[in-house]
């Protein structure tokens, strides 16, 4: 289904009078509030295709109703999305889950809906049915080379997907790693790994690039190949300028300091974007935001910061995507929700006194540099994020618009109660 633009519209005149309110009142203290908005109405994060459909663990999986059959049903998912919140004009497509049989068809409907596609990504974490070789014991670092090369192989063919779709990087997540000690000959491991990369490489359009992610266990236990952001930064480094480091924010140890793994791989240039979601424990692939938004804020802080002291720009530079599961919630509520929490980080970071903070840590002023943080983190930006919205066309209050248009109950209509989403 599509949103029709009049009854968002609708639903914002309802709210117009109290938001411009709300607006009129923040935006009174925010200096360069047209810089500002010109780059919060610009800020897209792109949505996977396989977290439109209800999530799941390893002990079961409770799917929602009117969830999409299909790659064509799951772009206009992000359609929908987007018609809303004006913030998430691309898709990112996982392969083998969502091939596009007919790649003029699907551009165009993904263009109907205000659509581009965004990385494309590789799937060698799970045997696919009338695969030759499995993956039990690792793919890219297999000890076999045939499996070796089965592997390389499916990450060209997601390039040739992704080249017909204009995409323009391929995502590589490796499971690859072992359970216990012995298992597996660590150097041999990180060696085959660059050498399968490096085929890879070379079938990489040159306006491409390969976003090399990392993560310290799961489903391994003992070891993961490629197992900190240390390691993906020496894979990406040997491969050349077009790999970069990928990270997915619940791929950390607890306590871990993400922003300052940000902070540096920004200044080597080796930032590749990000997999953004939230944890309490581990991969939990929770709504961004929901558990530590402090920290999320902190990493928009060394983004800010680092791109502009190399001069990039803050929309189109790197790549932002969602990556989470939602075992519980209304997907599309989920990546609204999701997507609102990326942009309010985003915003504070924007507000804060850059100059005021550059001295504070020149003078070794701990107290202030932690009050210049937390002024801008305690503003309620809501409204400016509201704003870019509407602005762009988009709705004041996308997951209350969501709701009140009835979209779910019409998708149960269109698809079923029982429909299940291709993906995790």
């Amino acid at each position: 289904m599509q949103i029709d633009k009049y009854k968002v519209d609708e639903l914002n005149n309802v709210l117009i009078g109290k938001h411009q309110q709300q607006f009129n009142y923040v935006a009174a203290d925010v200096q360069k509030l047209d810089d500002i908005m010109h780059k919060l109405a610009a800020f897209n994060i792109a949505i996977p295709s396989w977290a439109l459909g209800t999530g799941g663990t390893r002990f079961g999986r409770f799917s929602g109703g009117g969830e999409p059959r299909s790659l064509e049903e799951k772009i206009e998912d992000v359609g929908v999305i987007h018609a809303l919140n004006k913030s998430s004009n691309s898709i990112s497509l996982h392969i083998p889950w969502d091939i596009p049989d007919n790649a003029q068809a699907i551009k165009a409907l993904a263009a109907q809906n205000g659509l581009h596609f965004d990385a494309v990504n590789s799937n060698t974490f799970q045997d696919q049915k009338d695969q030759k070789h499995s993956y039990k014991f690792g793919s890219l670092h297999h000890v076999d080379k045939a499996v070796r090369k089965q592997a390389v192989d499916h990450n060209i063919e997601v390039i040739k997907y992704g080249i017909e779709l204009n995409s323009k990087a391929l995502s590589v997540w490796l499971a690859d790693g072992s359970n216990f000690p012995g298992q597996l000959n660590f150097r041999n491991a990180f060696k085959n790994t660059l050498e399968s990369l490096q085929e890879i490489y070379e079938a990489l359009p040159d306006d491409w690039k390969v976003w090399v992610e990392y993560k310290p266990y799961e489903p391994n236990f003992y070891s993961t190949t490629i197992g900190d952001w240390g390691q993906s930064y020496l894979l990406a480094s040997k491969l050349g300028d077009k790999a970069k480091t990928l990270v997915d924010l619940g791929h950390h140890l607890q306590g871990t300091n993400i922003e300052q793994i940000v902070s540096l791989l920004l200044m080597e240039g080796k930032l590749a974007g990000f997999h953004f979601n939230d944890s309490k424990y581990g991969d939990d692939d929770l709504t961004v935001g929901s558990i530590n938004p402090y920290q999320l804020f902190l990493i928009f802080n060394e983004l800010v910061e680092g791109m502009d002291a190399r001069g990039m720009n803050h929309a189109t530079d790197i790549g932002w995507m969602i990556d989470a599961s939602h075992n519980l919630k209304d997907p599309i509520e989920d990546l609204l929700q999701s997507v609102q929490a990326i942009k309010i980080a985003y915003a504070q970071a924007l507000l804060i006194d850059k100059a005021s903070l550059s001295a504070a840590q020149k003078n070794n002023d701990v107290s202030l540099a932690q009050e210049i943080l937390q002024t801008a983190y305690r503003t309620d930006v809501r409204p400016l994020v509201a704003e870019a919205s509407l602005r762009n066309g988009g709705a004041i209050d996308p997951i209350k618009t969501y709701r009140s248009l009835k979209v779910r109950e019409n998708l149960i209509k269109e698809r079923g109660l029982k429909t299940v989403a291709t993906g995790l």
